[in-house]
């Protein structure tokens, strides 16, 4: 019998880059992935928790994942993963990012530190794409632009 793979099987770091892997081009679901990354809290929570599902690729290479959305509410409105409130509340903003879940932006920001102000405007920026634009009023046509706001450095 051959069994497959698990999450909680993998270094956090290949869960997290088997997350990348699998939503690059969706700038969304990389800004939910990387809020997640960033804030710290999240991936090895959910790792444990079983929340995350990994796919071979389907070109034969590295592995993909995805975070079961729909689970990871679920379990924090059961108490299985938790966090203080503004860990919370950036989980539910990577699940209105990657799944569509609605999200109260007034409650939403309301109870937010600065620190993780900072990580959901870097990931609504991302989400939006400021990352990848391009001036095109500078003298070199196309030169890339700055983040709207940059993800902050992980220390």
């Amino acid at each position: 019998m051959i069994f497959e793979p698990r999450a909680s099987d993998l270094e956090l770091v290949d869960v997290e880059n088997a997350l990348l892997r699998a939503a690059v081009g969706d700038y969304a679901l990389e800004a939910a992935v990387l809020l997640l990354a960033n804030g710290g809290h999240w991936l090895p929570l959910l790792q444990a928790a079983g929340l995350i599902d990994l796919e071979p690729d389907p070109a034969g290479g590295e592995t993909w994942a995805q975070v079961r959305w729909d689970d990871a509410r679920s379990a924090l409105q059961a108490g299985t993963v938790a966090g203080d409130d503004g860990q919370e509340l950036l989980l539910r903003a990577a699940g209105s990012l990657a799944d569509g879940q609605p999200v109260d932006l007034g409650d939403l920001t309301g109870d937010l530190d600065q620190a993780s102000l900072q990580l959901l405007l870097a990931a609504l920026a991302h989400a939006a794409g400021s990352h990848d634009q391009e001036d095109p009023d500078v003298p070199h046509f196309g030169e890339p632009l700055s983040p709207l706001v940059a993800w902050p450095a992980r220390g």
